[in-house]
């Protein structure tokens, strides 16, 4: 029984159950960059409106600094680009501490090291979702400052966009499939 873990748990499991393993790490992962960000998001840059979904299923109060009608303005920043540049601004924090520990399980769990130094691989890693990281936060603060779209939901709109483009990096360019 336990070899079969063992085996489960290698880089030479099947190919299924390799993607199943890149999706856990990329929901541990993706977790991980949701808490940083809501957390950022709540205590440190301020940019969740009373409207916002999480606000409202949680049943909280936004922190007065997020409010769109609060008289006080960052930078003299109108309430919604002031929302979206702190936004980007958890978006990029949680995106280092998540994809920190994304690359950690994934060279242990998931794709077979070897193709380059872990220097590189690491730069690489990083590289690939760095552009993803634009990307989908070019689509969050489009959706933010165009649409005036919760945060939240520009920020699903963020991870998904993520996802896609860094598994295709991943599996195809930084690890040895």
């Amino acid at each position: 029984m336990f070899e079969s873990i063992k085996k489960q748990l290698s880089h030479d499991a099947s190919p299924f159950v390799q993607f199943i393993k890149y999706a856990t790490v990329g929901g541990i992962a993706t977790g991980t960059h949701i808490l940083v960000f809501f957390l950022m998001g709540w205590f440190l840059f301020p940019c969740l409106s009373q409207d916002d979904i999480v606000v409202k299923m949680l049943h909280l109060t936004a922190p007065v600094a997020a409010d769109p009608d609060a008289p006080v303005r960052f930078l003299g920043l109108f309430p919604m680009i002031r929302r979206a540049l702190f936004a980007l601004y958890c978006s990029t924090i949680g995106f280092v501490i998540s994809n920190l520990l994304c690359y950690l399980l994934n060279r242990l769990f998931v794709f077979k090291p070897g193709r380059h130094r872990w220097q590189v691989e690491l730069f690489l890693f990083f590289a690939a979702s760095g552009i993803s990281l634009v990307i989908g936060s070019t689509i969050q603060t489009y959706c933010i400052t165009r649409f005036g779209i919760q945060t939240t939901i520009a920020f699903v709109a963020n991870i998904v966009s993520a996802f896609l483009i860094n598994y295709a990096a991943r599996k195809f360019f930084i690890f040895n499939g």
